[in-house]
């Protein structure tokens, strides 16, 4: 009987990430396979599903719609920030990337998308947030739990 992947496995994968219009965002091929452990909350909800019925072997390609991928885009985590709240000694510019901490104490990224007179405009949003994502997905390896004496 063949072995296949069910929550609470961990498994390795190789897989690759493409947007709709097929630019790759993320591949683990030709490098170190995607160790996680289905029902963990490691991997977005779509690539996860995908993997749950796969045996060592197969592959497939699986369509990832924002619900069960990254999230809606979310206008109101795009907020501007007062110069005077940055860190010291930091210079923003258009596209960079950085941390901040919100109301709750969680740590977040976000990256600068305007720059005003005394403000800057963050977008907190995932990237990839709002958008259809494609997965190419190779399950390598169902990982056996070690028995207990």
């Amino acid at each position: 009987m063949v072995q296949t992947a069910k929550k609470g496995d961990t498994v390795k994968v190789n897989y690759t990430g493409r947007s709709e219009d097929g630019s790759v965002f993320e591949s683990s091929v030709g490098l170190m396979p995607l160790k996680f452990t289905i029902g963990s909350d490691e991997v977005v909800n779509g690539f996860e599903n995908a993997v749950v019925g796969m045996y060592p072997g197969e592959k497939k390609t699986v369509v990832v719609e924002p619900e069960e991928g990254f999230g809606m885009y979310d206008d109101d985590l795009v907020f501007e920030v007062p110069n005077d709240e940055l860190p010291e000694g930091v210079v923003p510019h258009i596209g960079m990337d950085f941390e901040m901490v919100d109301e709750e104490g969680y740590e977040i990224s976000a990256v600068v998308i305007g720059i005003s007179n005394g403000t800057v405009t963050v977008d907190a949003n995932a990237p990839l947030a709002g958008k259809t994502v494609i997965y190419d997905i190779e399950l390598i390896e169902i990982i056996q739990k070690k028995k207990s004496l």
